[in-house]
């Protein structure tokens, strides 16, 4: 696979995939903030993935981007974690491609207490 973007979240507490888990994409402005409309926006899947078209399309370009796991809700539709915020609500990572032929992919490992990303080797 050449270019674009995968996601792919599992819940290490549970040893499952973070199905359900909502996700958004959105480019970064020039100073660096989030910008403009959102790119994707989803659950991801029973395979663990974010299945989204834009992801593998000519959407994906040069510059920064920032992708939100939505983890508190995550725990809250599994009854865990109560009514009231959670440790971690929602992680944010920025992050920026420079070649577009290619293919990033962004492993998310997460609990509820904690959290790895990184760019994979997909």
């Amino acid at each position: 696979m050449s270019g674009g973007l995968s996601i792919h979240c599992v819940d290490v507490a549970s040893g499952r995939v973070g199905a359900g888990l909502r996700v958004t994409v959105q480019r970064l402005g020039a100073d660096g903030l989030p910008a403009g409309p959102l790119i994707a926006e989803g659950s991801i899947g029973t395979n663990g993935l974010l299945q989204h078209p834009a992801l593998m399309s000519e959407a994906i370009t040069a510059g920064g981007y920032e992708v939100c796991f939505a983890v508190g809700d995550f725990y809250r539709a599994q009854g865990q974690g109560g009514a009231g915020p959670g440790f971690l609500e929602v992680v944010p990572y920025r992050f920026h491609i420079a070649d577009v032929a290619q293919h990033y992919h962004l492993p998310f490992k997460f609990t509820a207490w904690g959290f790895s990303l990184f760019r994979g080797g997909a």
